[in-house]
C-alpha cells in the first residue's frame, strides 16, 4: 500500500470511529452503546497501528530516494571505462548477472542491457547441492545485518524547551527566583479630603523560588576489547545512544513527579487542584472543560499552555464529547503536521503521568512557561579506557532541577 493510500485510509478510520460514537443516542439501549464503543476502540487502536505504519513508510521512501540518488551519482558509464564481458568476447554467465544484481540490493538498473537479457532467460542448470550442512550448507555464510532493534517507550515532553522555560547553566550553584502574587490586593475608594491609609496593609509581599542541581548517573556498563573490536556495530555508539535515552527518560520522571525533596519539584506535585473529578475511574468533558476554566485566562492565552496526560487517559479522551455532541479531541493532520488538539489548545502525552485510578491527578493544564528546568551543561558520556584495561567501560550522568514559580498557572484533575 503506498503512503497516499495510507493516508487515506487514515482519514477514513478518523470518520469511521466518528461514525461509531454518533450513533450512540440517548435512547440507545446499553448493548448497543456498548458494540458502538467496542467497535470505536478497535478502530481507534488500527488507528494507531496505522500512524506507526505510516511513519516507517515515510521513513523507509526518504531511505530509498537518498540510496537510489547516491548510486546514480556513483554509477560508472561503459564509455569511461566499464569493463563489460561482452567487450572481451567472454560469455556473460547468468549467475554472474544473477549475483551482481544481488549485491545492487536486487536493482537491475545497474545491469547493462545484455545482462538484463541474461537475467530474463534464466537458466537450464538444476542443482541437487543443498543449503543442507554437508550438501553445500556449511558452504553458506550468516549473514548478520549491521543494524540493531531498539525496543521504544514515549518519555517526553518535560525535558523540551519548546514546552517549559528552559535556564541553562555552566555551573550548579543555588538559582533564587523572585516570585510576588499580587493579584488579590484591591484599590480602595477615598473621600475627598480624606487621609490616605498608611498601615502597611497593602504593601507588596515577595517571595522566592529556588533552583538547584541535582545529579542522577547510569552507573557504569563494561564490554571487553574483543566485542569492540569483532561487532559489526559500533558498540560505543550504541551504548551511549542507550544511556542518553536513559537519562532522558529519568530526566522527564523527575520533572514530571519529583517530590521536590533532594529531587525536582515535578510539574504533577506543584500543581494546585483545578477540579476534582466525580469518579474515580472515569471522568468527562465537563470535568476537562472545568479544569481549563480554573486557570486564569491570562495563563490560557500563553503560547506554552496546554494539557498533559499520558496515552491510557488519551485513549479516553478520544471519545468524550461535549454538550453539543462534538468531539473535544481533534485529530489534526498528520499530511499538512498539523498536531491534534484538545478543547482547542494543545496538549501533550507523558508516560510518566498517572493513569485515571483512585486518588489520582491524571490530567493537569495550564501554562507550562512557567514551569522552570534547570540544565546544567549538557548530560554527559564517559567513556573510560585505562580504568578498565583491556575491558571498557561508559556511564552518564545529568544534573538537573525543575520548580513551577507560580502555583497559579498550572492544576491538576483529581480522580475521587
Amino acid at each position: 500500500m503506498t503512503l497516499k493510500e495510507l493516508l487515506e485510509k487514515r482519514g477514513k478510520l478518523v470518520a469511521d470511529a466518528r461514525t461509531a460514537l454518533d450513533e450512540i443516542k440517548s435512547n440507545t439501549d446499553d448493548s448497543r452503546a456498548a458494540e458502538l464503543e467496542r467497535r470505536h476502540d478497535d478502530i481507534m487502536g488500527e488507528f494507531d497501528k496505522l500512524d506507526k505504519t505510516i511513519e516507517r513508510e515515510q521513513r523507509l521512501a526518504d531511505i530509498e530516494k537518498r540510496d537510489t540518488e547516491t548510486r546514480k551519482k556513483n554509477r560508472p558509464n561503459p564509455g569511461d571505462g566499464e569493463h563489460r564481458a561482452e567487450d572481451d568476447g567472454e560469455k556473460i554467465e547468468y549467475r554472474d548477472v544473477f549475483h551482481k544484481m544481488l549485491r545492487a540490493g536486487g536493482d537491475v538498473s545497474d545491469l547493462t542491457s545484455e545482462e538484463r537479457s541474461v537475467l530474463r532467460k534464466g537458466t537450464t542448470e538444476f542443482r541437487v547441492q543443498s543449503t543442507t550442512n554437508a550438501a553445500g550448507g556449511y558452504s553458506v555464510p550468516v549473514t548478520m545485518l549491521p543494524m540493531i532493534v531498539k525496543s521504544m517507550a514515549e518519555w517526553g515532553p518535560m525535558y523540551d524547551d519548546a514546552i517549559c522555560t528552559v535556564l541553562n547553566t555552566s555551573s550548579g550553584e543555588q538559582i533564587n527566583i523572585p516570585t510576588t502574587d499580587d493579584t488579590a490586593v484591591v484599590v480602595v475608594k477615598t473621600a475627598e479630603g480624606t487621609a490616605l491609609t498608611d498601615d502597611g496593609g497593602s504593601d507588596v509581599v515577595f517571595g522566592t523560588k529556588a533552583l538547584n542541581a541535582f545529579t542522577y548517573d547510569t552507573e557504569f556498563i563494561q564490554w571487553s576489547m574483543q566485542l569492540s573490536d569483532d561487532s559489526i556495530l559500533n558498540v560505543e555508539t550504541l551504548l551511549a545512544q542507550l544511556l542518553g535515552e536513559r537519562l532522558g527518560r529519568r530526566a522527564n520522571t523527575e520533572l514530571t513527579t519529583g517530590d521536590g525533596v533532594g529531587d525536582p519539584n515535578g510539574i504533577v506535585t506543584a500543581s494546585s487542584l483545578g477540579k476534582a473529578a466525580a469518579s474515580a475511574t472515569s471522568l468527562t468533558a465537563d470535568e476537562l472543560i472545568d479544569l481549563q476554566h480554573s486557570v486564569d485566562p491570562a495563563y490560557r492565552r500563553s503560547p506554552k499552555s496546554r494539557f498533559m496526560f499520558n496515552d491510557t487517559t488519551l485513549s479516553v479522551i478520544r471519545k468524550l464529547k461535549d454538550g453539543e455532541g462534538r468531539y473535544l479531541w481533534d485529530a489534526g493532520d498528520f499530511s499538512k503536521g498539523v498536531n491534534g488538539s484538545l478543547l482547542g489548545q494543545q496538549y501533550s502525552v507523558n508516560q510518566a503521568m498517572a493513569s485515571i485510578a483512585t486518588t489520582a491527578k491524571s490530567v493537569v493544564y495550564g501554562d507550562f512557561g512557567k514551569y522552570f528546568v534547570r540544565k546544567v551543561g549538557s548530560p554527559i558520556i564517559g567513556i573510560m579506557r585505562e580504568r578498565f584495561w583491556p575491558n571498557l567501560g561508559i556511564a552518564g550522568l545529568i544534573r538537573l532541577d525543575g520548580e513551577l514559580v507560580d502555583t497559579a498557572a498550572v492544576k491538576h484533575l483529581l480522580q475521587a
